[in-house]
């Protein structure tokens, strides 16, 4: 029997905290993209889809439109957007609060290298 190959040519493996702060930058990466929009004064994004003839504009604040039109390859940042999708099919709003709450969250706790994250979870 052949081995299977799992992982991509160039995959790479991290471990520790540089695993940890890839993920963490990635999610905030992604909070930081829609919290823009956020409040009274949330400013719209422009989302441009396809080229030439098929080109599609929109025009949007909303940030699970915004969201579901990136392509997402982070592990930590997919978690953020599949929250931000949930919110939205549970509720119909507070997308964008979800997940800027939750990259804030990240950026506080990624602070912290000897945090044990069972306390956090347990309150």
């Amino acid at each position: 029997m052949l081995p299977v190959q799992i992982l991509k040519d160039n995959a790479q493996e991290e471990r520790g905290a540089t695993a940890r702060l890839s993920s963490f930058v990635g999610a905030i990466a992604i909070g930081d993209l829609v919290k823009s929009t956020l409040g009274p004064k949330g400013m719209d994004k422009i989302l441009i889809s396809g080229n030439g003839e098929h080109q599609g504009i929109k025009v949007t604040n909303d940030g699970a439109t915004i969201l579901k039109s990136i392509g997402v390859d982070n592990p930590a940042a997919k978690v953020l957007v599949d929250m931000s999708m949930t919110q939205d099919n549970e509720v119909g709003d507070g997308t964008t609060s979800v997940t800027v709450l939750a990259a804030e969250l990240l950026k506080e706790v990624g602070d912290l290298d000897s945090f044990v994250f069972l306390t956090l979870c347990e309150g």
